[in-house]
């Protein structure tokens, strides 16, 4: 009974989630956006792009999709390239498209790498890892931009703000994560407190606590460890190049659409960049979709309305195009490719392997 109950409200909060999504982008595709900008006006300065310009808009799109995958083998050893492009262009593509897709994306991944042979405590160990030096990209991304703005002498109140708290989050995170690192008896002792906050959190909403999270946080540290000896330089270079590819597509949308220098200059639309990452990093609609595009073309309006060297309904609607370019070969694109690499999945039969037990290390599957 208490488990038909819950199911039942797994069921009403996702069909909530579902509605909100498209409320969401639906308000702001067919209502906000138009107000910025008419869209045949968007469609004209799509219009005025090149072959040329589109072609490299599509190179820099293959740089930032193929620099994921690297990162992927860093975290976890014995992975090969192919199968890391797989499990990362399937998760995201879960990721985009399904609210709360991220819990479904991780399981997915679970199930890919367990085919693959490798253990619980190994993928839970790649998803961790990956997943902390991206945070630590999107939190220190504000802090390089403003610092370049500064620099320009166009550091605004805005970027500062999202730079301090950037800044606040990520010393926070880098000293808990040090702590971790540095002694066992820290790793059991923030481990078991994350836990009990974990713990409290879920008894509000009537589920059961969390398991011993300062043994398990020991069991992370020793694995941590061990992987970030030997990798820590090929998974922070891919991570660094993942966000500056994923940056430049959005840099040089801008540019080929008519957005010079001049009115946005290099630095500010990293800083938009690097405030709108934030913006995606809640989950509250499916790879962000609707609110990661009002916040890019928000933040590049606030950025360049005054040294706009045309009309400002041109330049609003050059905006507008350049960000829908961006989002739609760095959001949009994914999709279809993610549709693909799942049906590889399900049909490479030689890479399917038994996992080895926990601890053992693996032999690297062809590729």
């Amino acid at each position: 009974m208490i488990e038909d109950r819950a199911r039942r409200r797994k069921r009403v909060w996702r069909v909530i989630q579902i509605v909100v999504s498209l409320a969401i982008a639906v308000g702001v595709f067919a209502f906000a956006i138009p107000k910025v900008a008419d869209y045949s006006a968007v469609g004209e300065a799509l219009g005025s792009m090149t072959w040329r310009e589109l072609a490299t808009l599509f190179a820099v799109m293959i740089l930032n999709i193929v620099s994921y995958w690297p990162q992927q083998t860093a975290a976890m050893p014995g992975l090969t390239l192919g199968q890391g492009a797989v499990a990362t262009q399937t998760s995201t593509s879960i990721a985009n498209t399904m609210p709360g897709g991220g819990v479904v994306a991780v399981g997915v991944t679970y199930a890919m790498y367990h085919s693959w042979g490798f253990t619980n405590s190994q993928v839970a160990l790649s998803v961790l890892v990956t997943g902390i030096w991206n945070i630590f990209m999107k939190l220190g991304l504000p802090v390089v931009a403003l610092a370049l703005l500064a620099v320009e002498g166009r550091a605004g109140g805005a970027l500062l703000i999202a730079a301090v708290i950037g800044v606040a989050v990520l010393i926070a995170a880098v000293v808990m994560f040090g702590l971790v690192l540095w002694k066992k008896d820290f790793a059991q002792k923030i481990g078991s407190g994350l836990g009990r906050a974990a713990s409290f959190l879920r008894k509000l909403i009537r589920k059961q606590p969390v398991a011993d999270w300062g043994q398990a946080a020991v069991r992370f540290r020793k694995q941590t460890i061990q992987l970030v000896s030997k990798g820590w330089l090929k998974l922070t270079l891919s991570t660094l190049i993942s966000h500056l590819a994923l940056w430049l597509v959005l840099l040089l949308a801008l540019r080929h659409v008519g957005v010079s220098q001049a009115e946005i200059s290099t630095a500010q639309v990293l800083g938009v960049f690097a405030f709108g990452r934030l913006l995606t990093a809640l989950p509250i609609t499916p790879g962000g979709v609707g609110i990661a595009e009002l916040g890019y073309i928000g933040g590049l309006l606030l950025a360049g309305q005054e040294q706009a060297n045309v009309p400002t309904e041109v330049f609003r609607a050059q905006v507008v195009a350049a960000v829908l370019v961006f989002r739609t070969l760095t959001y949009a694109f994914q999709i279809p490719l993610g549709g693909l690499t799942y049906l590889i999945w399900r049909r490479k039969k030689g890479w399917l392997k038994a996992p080895s037990p926990e601890g053992e290390p693996r032999v690297p599957a062809s590729s």
